[in-house]
């Protein structure tokens, strides 16, 4: 666990020092949120929506999106670059092993991602009348779920990538599809039945379906719940195997 810890910090000043890093991760989250917030139509409550307001339903698109953008970018970029640079080789001669290198990432990525949605919950609520989660246990339990599933899939495209460029491309080729299903484009609201359901097996899909469900008051379903385990568990279980110094 100290290992961990201060494996955590290290990585967190290394990533603190790349100011595109950080406006990414941190910064346009919050600022896409107040862009669509601004737009009026965006805050008026529509009945194909069932009531709700366009707004209401990004709050946890945007969430989502806070974590997912640097985990499926600049994750796995990262840990190829590290190899690549001959960073993996020279710490595979510490104690150091391949988990909780892992594991640092994840920590890191996680808590930054927790200190987003706060942001993101905040400025809802005082700027766009947005309420706060109704079950804020399951909301938080649901985002962390959701963020794992992503993290544990961007370390996978790391651990296997040939190279940064390689991982960069792989992961935003991933990151499109996924925020589609997440309802980024077209709300999950409006989706057909058979993209719902695609939706449904996608972690964006299940992550963002259950932030909703705790927010309006009800426990995640199993399904999404149980989807969102699968992904992390598979993808991060490839990605301790398949992981690589060299």
């Amino acid at each position: 666990m100290t290992v961990l810890l201060r494996l955590t910090r290290a990585e967190t000043r290394l990533f603190l020092r790349e100011p595109i890093s950080v406006v990414f991760a941190l910064l346009f989250p919050p600022v896409l949120y107040a862009v669509l917030g601004s737009v009026p139509s965006f805050q008026e409550a529509e009945e194909g929506l069932g009531g709700l307001r366009v707004i209401d339903l990004y709050t946890p698109i945007v969430v989502a999106l806070a974590f997912t953008v640097p985990a499926l970018t600049n994750l796995p970029q990262q840990f190829a670059t590290y190899r690549e640079r001959g960073v993996l080789r020279r710490m595979r001669t510490t104690p150091v092993r391949p988990a909780v290198m892992l594991g640092a990432q994840m920590l890191m990525y996680t808590c930054m991602s927790v200190a987003t949605m706060l942001v993101i919950l905040a400025l809802g609520r005082v700027a766009f009348d947005v309420d706060l989660p109704q079950l804020p246990l399951a909301y938080i339990a649901a985002h962390l779920l959701t963020s794992l599933a992503v993290l544990a899939i961007g370390l996978l495209v790391g651990a296997v990538a040939p190279s940064g460029t390689s991982a960069g491309a792989i992961g935003f080729v991933l990151l499109l599809p996924m925020l589609f299903f997440a309802g980024l484009w077209t709300p999950r609201e409006t989706m057909p039945d058979v993209l719902r359901t695609i939706s449904d097996a996608t972690p964006l899909g299940a992550g963002v379906q259950s932030l909703q469900d705790a927010a309006a008051g009800d426990w995640p379903h199993l399904l999404h719940l149980a989807v969102l385990l699968g992904w992390t568990v598979a993808a991060g279980a490839l990605a301790a195997r398949y992981f690589r110094w060299e």
